[in-house]
C-alpha cells in the first residue's frame, strides 16, 4: 500500500481522539536538532468547533483486536485497515514538520496483536524521531491500557504527554459496549504515570538533566451521549480523576454515529451533543480554574447542565443571596464566582483596588465586560445606574446572551483529506 493510501486511512481513523490543547512544555531548539515546542502550545490552529488541527494526528495502525461497540476501528467494522512501519511514520512526521504543515505530533494505536506489541511499535517510532532525528518538538501519545509498565515508562521518557482514554463515564457502560477492557486496567497505568511524573520532577530537582518523564503531565478522554449517564455523574467522575491523578485535561468527545449496534443511539436523526460537550467544557473550566467543586454545580434535583446558557450563569441564578458582590471589597474566590469575571479580571481588580475604589466606568477601563456582571456587582454599595434587578428578568437576559451561539452549524468531522468540492 502506498504511503499517501495509509496517511489517507490513518489520519482519518484518529479524528475520534480530542486533542486540542497547548502543550503544557517550553522546550527551545538545540544546534543540530529540528524542532521546538513552547508553553504557549504547539497548537496554533483551530477548527470551528475548537478542535486544533496543527498537530499531525494519525494512528500507528487501525488494525485492532477489541470490538469495541462504539470504536470506528473495532474488529468487527469492515473498514480499509493499515499500519505504518515506524521508519514511515518519521518520515511523514518530519517532512510535514520541515514544510511547517505540524508543529508536533500526536500519536495514537488501535490494539494490534496485543497491548505490549501495539506499545513496543510506538516506542520505536518516537526513538527514531527523537534519537535519529533528533526531533524536539512536541509529542503526545497515547498509553494503551494493559501494556507492561516498563514500556509505558519508555513511552513516557520520549513523549512530552501521555494520555488513557477513560472511554466512558461508568464502569457498567465499558463492560456493556467494550467488554474487553476493564477499569482497572486503564486506571493502572494512569497511577503509574502520576507517580513517573511526580518522581521525575524530585529527580530534576537534584540533577536538572535527569530524563524527563512525560514533562507535560497527562490527560484523557471520554464519550458523551453514548450512554446514559447524567452531567453530574460526568462532573463528579471529573473531579475525582483530577484529584486523584493530577491530570491536567479531561477531554469530552460527543459521541458521533459509527456503528448500528442495538446498544448505542439510532444513527438515523441523531445529532451529536456538541452543545453539551461544550457544556461540560465550561464546567470543567469552572473545576480547574474557577475553584469550583462538582458537587457545586449541579446536584441530585438538578443533574444535567442547562443548555441555555453557561454553569457559572446557572450557579449564580440558584444562589441569588450570595449576591450582590462589593467590587472594593470581595477576596479573590468571591470575585471568581461573579459571572462574566475570569481569572485576569479578578486579578487587575485585586491589583487596581490597591490604588483608589473602583467604580463601574473604572471596571470598563480594566477591561472587564460588564455584560453578564453588572448584575452581581456593586461598587461602593452602588448597582449600576438606572439597572432594575429581578430573578425572572436576569433569567431572560442571560439566556439571550447565549441566543447567538447557540445556532448551530451541522456537526461535522474534520479530515485531512476532504472530498473536493
Amino acid at each position: 500500500m502506498e504511503l499517501l493510501d495509509k496517511l489517507n486511512i490513518l489520519a482519518d481513523a484518529a479524528k475520534y481522539d480530542a486533542a486540542c490543547t497547548s502543550s503544557g512544555l517550553d522546550r527551545s531548539g538545540r544546534p543540530g536538532a529540528i524542532g521546538s515546542t513552547t508553553l504557549a502550545g504547539c497548537c496554533h490552529s483551530f477548527s470551528a468547533d475548537g478542535r486544533c488541527v496543527t498537530l499531525l494526528k494519525v494512528l500507528q495502525t487501525n488494525v485492532c483486536v477489541y470490538d469495541c461497540q462504539y470504536c470506528v476501528n473495532r474488529r468487527s467494522n469492515d473498514v480499509p485497515r493499515a499500519a505504518f512501519t515506524p521508519e514511515e511514520l518519521c518520515e511523514l512526521t518530519i517532512g510535514f514538520y520541515r514544510r511547517n504543515y505540524i508543529e508536533g505530533l500526536f500519536l495514537s494505536s488501535a490494539v494490534v496483536r496485543s497491548p505490549d506489541y501495539t506499545t513496543e511499535l510506538m516506542i520505536r517510532t518516537l526513538r527514531i524521531l527523537r534519537e535519529t532525528h533528533r526531533f524536539g518538538g512536541y509529542i503526545h501519545a497515547k498509553a494503551i491500557p494493559g501494556a507492561d509498565p516498563l514500556l509505558t515508562r519508555q513511552l513516557g521518557l520520549l513523549a512530552d504527554r501521555l494520555s488513557v482514554n477513560i472511554e466512558l463515564p461508568s464502569s457498567s457502560s465499558l463492560a456493556l459496549l467494550a467488554p474487553d477492557k476493564k477499569k482497572e486496567a486503564i486506571l493502572t497505568p494512569m497511577g503509574q504515570i502520576r507517580d513517573g511524573i511526580s518522581a521525575s520532577k524530585q529527580e530534576i530537582a537534584v540533577y536538572r538533566h535527569a530524563p524527563r518523564f512525560a514533562p507535560a503531565g497527562q490527560s484523557t478522554q471520554m464519550i458523551v451521549g453514548a450512554t446514559p449517564e447524567s452531567d453530574r455523574h460526568i462532573l463528579t467522575l471529573t473531579q475525582a480523576l483530577y484529584d486523584r491523578y493530577q491530570l491536567k485535561r479531561v477531554f469530552y468527545s460527543a459521541y458521533m454515529p459509527v456503528s448500528s449496534s442495538p446498544l448505542l443511539p439510532v444513527a438515523e436523526g441523531f445529532r451529536p451533543p456538541l452543545l453539551r460537550e461544550h457544556r461540560l467544557y465550561q464546567a470543567d473550566w469552572l473545576l480547574r480554574y474557577y475553584h469550583f467543586r462538582a458537587e457545586e454545580i449541579l446536584d441530585e434535583s438538578q443533574p444535567d447542565l442547562d443548555p441555555r446558557m453557561d454553569p457559572k450563569c446557572c450557579w449564580a441564578l440558584r444562589h441569588l443571596d450570595f449576591f450582590p458582590i462589593e467590587v472594593n471589597r470581595a477576596d479573590y474566590e468571591a470575585l471568581l464566582r461573579v459571572p462574566g469575571l475570569g481569572v485576569r479580571s479578578a486579578k487587575r481588580i485585586l491589583r487596581a483596588r490597591r490604588v483608589g475604589a473602583l467604580n463601574f466606568e473604572g471596571l470598563k477601563r480594566l477591561g472587564v465586560v460588564l455584560k453578564r456582571a453588572q448584575y452581581f456587582l456593586t461598587c461602593s454599595g452602588r448597582m449600576m445606574a438606572g439597572l432594575r434587578v429581578n430573578e425572572d428578568g436576569l433569567l431572560r437576559h442571560l439566556v439571550s446572551l447565549e441566543a447567538p451561539a447557540l445556532a448551530e452549524p451541522a456537526p461535522e468531522q474534520l479530515s485531512l483529506f476532504d472530498s473536493a468540492v
